[in-house]
């Protein structure tokens, strides 16, 4: 346990010390009654009911002011509490892939109510945008702390030809870099946090390390300081129909798992194969990106037992002693 003041601990000292006067007073008051010449005589003036109890009283008065000596060092807590002005890019992929059906009733009908999902119960204040990517980004909505445009915006999304997947990532570098600066310069910028839907492989350009690809974009967010969470959706047996073709869209788990490994840390890689699955996926990123660990004074349970003990142990010692301890 952290303390913001331990020299305050020094007071356990004179509790000790009054717990120590205690015991010496209980002491000698039992050497003098045993002077009594006649015991018969002593069991005539001492109370004849059980005194086992007597001393509860003293103790939880003693136990009172040790948690409240705790309390005036200031004990520390880490606690959840949430983010305000962070920003959240949902970049979501709309490649003609997202069209199967492998996940019920489509990659895209999923995504979509899993994203509609996540804006509703996202953290109010945070900064959430929502940008689309085939072969082309398009921007639906700059970061804004109305998650309901968000919410409209999915419902628009249409598929499209070919995967662009860093596009999509610059794109959203780009949204965060211009309300950074709207608010003041990336100094002194709120967190960012990049989260990125796909289910299959860069298609445009060819090569992922390209400067316009995957990797060199979650190489760019690295540099910027923002991580990037992924989630690859769908299965491995996926497949559409395109022209009466059937072409098999299986996910590639292991481009999305390094592109958020290349960013910034802080990204994590997902998998989701249902709803259900992109849901609690979702779930976890809300915890993750919604709130923050901070440290804090908790001293206020301390302060609250110790009272309450102490309040208990002079009522104990009037009940029982007909006196204060």
């Amino acid at each position: 346990m952290l303390l913001a003041n331990p020299w305050w601990l020094l007071g356990l000292l004179v509790v000790a010390g009054l717990i120590g006067l205690y015991v010496y007073i209980q002491r000698k008051r039992t050497s003098r009654a045993m002077k009594f010449a006649n015991l018969e005589i002593l069991k005539t003036v001492t109370p004849k009911r059980t005194d086992r109890f007597r001393h509860v009283p003293f103790a939880l008065l003693a136990v009172g002011l040790i948690l409240l000596t705790v309390a005036l060092a200031g004990p520390q807590a880490d606690r959840k509490v949430p983010r305000n002005r962070a920003t959240v890019m949902l970049v979501m992929d709309v490649s003609r892939s997202m069209n199967a059906t492998d996940v019920a009733p489509s990659r895209i009908k999923a995504a979509q109510a899993a994203a509609k999902k996540f804006a509703t119960e996202l953290t109010e204040g945070i900064n959430l945008g929502l940008i689309s990517f085939a072969g082309t980004p398009t921007t639906l909505v700059s970061p804004t702390p109305d998650h309901n445009a968000t919410k409209d915006a999915v419902d628009k999304l249409q598929l499209d030809d070919k995967t662009a997947t860093g596009e999509g990532i610059f794109a959203a570098l780009d949204q965060i870099r211009t309300l950074n600066s709207l608010l003041g310069g990336d100094k002194g910028a709120p967190p960012a946090h990049i989260v990125l839907l796909s289910d299959g492989k860069q298609t445009v350009p060819e090569s992922q390390d390209a400067p316009r690809g995957a990797f060199s974009a979650a190489r760019k967010a690295k540099e910027r300081g923002v991580p990037v969470s992924t989630i690859s959706f769908g299965t491995q047996s996926g497949a559409v129909e395109i022209e009466g073709e059937r072409i098999p869209v299986p996910v590639d788990d292991a481009s999305l798992k390094k592109i958020s490994q290349l960013a910034a840390p802080g990204g994590r890689f997902f998998t989701a194969s249902s709803l259900e699955e992109l849901n609690a996926v979702y779930s976890s990123l809300q915890e993750q990106i919604g709130y923050e660990t901070t440290r804090g004074e908790n001293s206020h349970p301390w302060v609250l037992a110790g009272t309450i003990l102490a309040l208990l142990g002079a009522v104990g010692a009037l009940v029982l002693n007909q006196r204060l301890p």
